[in-house]
Order: C-alpha cells, then sequence, then structure tokens
C-alpha cells in the first residue's frame, strides 16, 4: 500500500502561499512514484548488466578496494537483480533496503574520495555525493513502497 500524509487538500505540506504543488502531488503520486523507481531501479540494473558480462575482471578490482573477491559474485546479481525489482516494483520496500546497504557499502569502498589522488579525487567525490542522492532516493522508495504502478500493487490483497 502507498504511504500517503494525507488529503494534501486537506492536510497541505505547508503554508497556504507554498502549497500548490500538493494537488499535482496528490493526483499524479503513482507515476511519480513510477518514474522515480524506474530511474533509481535502472541505474543499478544497467550497471549490473554490464558487470555480469565478465565478473572475473570485476572480482579482480575488489581488492584493491578493500573487498574479498567473492563479493563481486555477490554484488554483482544483487546489483542487477534487485535493480529489475526496483524497475517493476517488486518488493519494493525489501529491495529499496537491500540495494541501500549496497550503495552505502560501494559509497565508501569505491568512491571513498579522500583516499584518491588530487587528479581523481574531483571525480569520486561526485560519484560519492551522487551516491548520497541515490540513497534519498532508496528512503523515499522504503516509506512510498511501489506505488499502483508496480507488481507489488497488483500481488497485494484486494
Amino acid at each position: 500500500m502507498t504511504f500517503s500524509a494525507g488529503d494534501p487538500s486537506r492536510n497541505p505540506s505547508s503554508h497556504p502561499m507554498l502549497s500548490y504543488a500538493d494537488g499535482i502531488a496528490a493526483m499524479w503520486q503513482d507515476f511519480i512514484i513510477l518514474v522515480g523507481r524506474v530511474c533509481v531501479g535502472w541505474i543499478f540494473m544497467q550497471s549490473g548488466f554490464r558487470k555480469i558480462w565478465d565478473m572475473a575482471a570485476v572480482a579482480k578490482t575488489y581488492p584493491a578496494r578493500g573487498l574479498p573477491e567473492f563479493m563481486a559474485y555477490v554484488a554483482t546479481p544483487i546489483e542487477l537483480v534487485v535493480g529489475l525489482f526496483l524497475v517493476i516494483g517488486f518488493a519494493t520496500r525489501y529491495s529499496a533496503f537491500v540495494i541501500l546497504i549496497f550503495t552505502i557499502v560501494a559509497s565508501f569502498s569505491s568512491h571513498a574520495y579522500w583516499t584518491y589522488p588530487e587528479a581523481q579525487r574531483a571525480l569520486q567525490h561526485t560519484h560519492f555525493f551522487k551516491n548520497l542522492s541515490i540513497k534519498g532516493g532508496l528512503i523515499l522508495l522504503f516509506i512510498t513502497a511501489g506505488g499502483k504502478f508496480s507488481v507489488d500493487w497488483f500481488l497485494r490483497k484486494k
């Protein structure tokens, strides 16, 4: 079931002068959740899909990040499958939680910008904070769930 703070016309988000978007948000809530869910899930799905074709090469990069090679064989399928689950809206809250943990680990193992030489620091800084914004989206998906346009909605008991 979709999280809702109530009818925005009866429960405005802010001062009346600042709450004109409430009706739009309420009317388009499930479509907006779908778009957000697909955008967030697609990042992980395409990344996992790209990596899964050469797992041995991906695994060899893990020790330099402070992770054992076998973790690539765990992380890459998780990235692909959970990304797909987010796109289709299956087990959305669990998927968001699992990939949130994945993103936390990835941020500190692969994008720890403070450990990179000056020439690479700016790029890794950008990736680290891009991951922070993705984490924000995942937290919101954990709260909202998949919305009406999801497998979760279809499977729920009527």
